[in-house]
């Protein structure tokens, strides 16, 4: 598929942040300009990302600080799914949340009963201020058999000076430790959040397209979805590495910008 025609078929464009459209602070080349071309052809932008250390409000604040975000956009978490999810499907269950502070009240905000004495089920998010104390509590939680919930599966996460642990370094803790894997996993590259995404926006996912620079996230998603995928070469993923992965782009650039090379 070309450019060209990968943007007649896509109504809404789903762009990943770190390697796609910035890199740590700083906007990847003419991406401003970029956006602005996308939204001036009528498509639709959302923001989207598997860290759910942040919240949808801070999300906000940086991409607007960095000259990237406009009204009209949308910014949705690995995090802001599951809060929908449980409100969705386990609404009024009380929750042990393993979350930030700040992600904890988004949570709340949404309805969702949060309990670190009593839960009913447990929720494992990117807490950066994760402690002993919270690991051993959900530990605990976890060997007597609660349903177990992980916003999203990443190993690491990115950052200008190297990848730092992510969930997914939590679950192989937390396997090793109690025997469990989560019942449920809401982010990419799994169908929930594109389901989601779907409802909340009302477009089919056949005319959305998922911008990522991650094969195992961004484009498996994309591919599980039946969802457009456009890999940019401007974050993690090489012309190299991505022989690894079974999955299939529809379109390889070495960066979001050169869509209107």
């Amino acid at each position: 598929m070309d450019a060209r025609t990968l943007l007649e078929e896509t109504d809404l464009f789903l762009l990943d942040l770190d390697g796609t459209v910035y890199l740590g602070e700083t906007p990847i080349g003419g991406m401003q300009t970029t956006l602005a071309r996308l939204r001036s052809m009528g498509k639709r932008l959302v923001f989207l990302t598997n860290n759910s250390s942040k919240t949808e409000a801070e999300y906000r604040e940086k991409l607007a600080r960095i000259g990237l975000l406009d009204a009209r956009d949308g910014v949705y978490t690995s995090g802001m799914a599951t809060a929908e999810y449980l409100m969705r499907r386990e609404r009024g269950k009380r929750v042990y949340l393993v979350a930030t502070d700040a992600v904890k009240a988004e949570f709340a905000a949404y309805g969702v009963p949060l309990d670190d004495v009593r839960p009913q089920l447990c929720v494992l998010a990117y807490d950066t201020g994760l402690t002993f104390s919270k690991l051993r509590k959900l530990d605990a939680f976890l060997r007597a058999g609660l349903p177990f919930i992980a916003t999203h599966p990443d190993a690491v996460c990115p950052t200008p000076d190297g990848s730092m642990p992510d969930v997914g370094s939590f679950l192989a803790l937390l396997r090793a430790s109690s025997g469990r894997d989560p019942d449920l996993i809401v982010g990419k590259p799994y169908t929930g959040m594109g389901d989601a995404l779907a409802e909340r926006y009302g477009i089919p996912k056949a005319r959305m397209c998922m911008a990522g620079d991650r094969m195992h996230t961004d484009i498996r998603f994309a591919n599980r979805n039946g969802m457009h995928a456009v890999l940019v070469l401007s974050g993690e993923t090489t012309r190299e590495s991505m022989k690894n992965f079974p999955d299939a782009p529809d379109l390889v650039l070495p960066d979001l910008n050169a869509i209107f090379a």
